[in-house]
């Protein structure tokens, strides 16, 4: 039982770091980086292999720690909205996950793409109120925008290695789909 509760928390931690170290990957182009996302995928990650409570935690505090440390993202509105979607990433994620019985690529296609919706509504949710409070607008046309249109490269980045990164785990035994929970 402590060895499993250990586990989860050292991995916790290594997806809180490496949350904070990919986006330099892309950082050098702002264009580039903001539309692969790269802050999302250790959450999701972290979701399928830790499970929800630990990707909640890590989901809304890695955009605010990255903000406070790194000056990027901009703290009001982007990393407060961030954090409420990775949040929101992570639960519904880790949720779903554990719904399926019998853990398998189609299992984990069914829950990212959940978390995904559930948290690009999230964040506009929470952005139309930021900017609401502040007295700027928020658009449905901007919610579409930020939240898929220029989100695609992203989304496909996502629909593509974190599958690939669960099967390869699957196949090493690291974390064999049957015994993740």
């Amino acid at each position: 039982m402590i060895n499993r509760l250990v586990f989860r928390i050292a991995l916790s931690a290594m997806f809180l770091a490496l949350g904070l170290v990919l986006p330099f990957l892309t950082g050098q182009i702002p264009e580039i980086g903001s539309m692969l996302l790269p802050m999302h995928l250790p959450v999701f990650l972290c979701a399928l292999i830790c499970g929800w409570h630990y990707a909640a935690m890590i989901g809304f505090v890695l955009p605010l720690l990255r903000s406070l440390i790194f000056t990027m993202p901009p703290m009001f509105p982007t990393a407060v909205a961030m954090a409420f979607e990775l949040c929101a990433y992570g639960i519904i994620t880790g949720l779903v996950y554990i719904l399926f019985k019998r853990k398998n690529i189609i299992s984990v296609y069914i829950a990212v793409i959940s978390g995904m919706i559930a948290g690009r509504a999230v964040w506009g949710i929470v952005q139309y109120l930021l900017l609401f409070s502040s007295g700027r607008e928020f658009t449905f046309s901007a919610f579409l925008a930020g939240a898929f249109v220029n989100a695609v490269p992203g989304i496909i980045v996502q629909l593509v290695l974190i599958p690939l990164i669960m099967f390869v785990l699957d196949k090493s035994k690291l974390v064999p789909f049957n015994s993740v929970k």
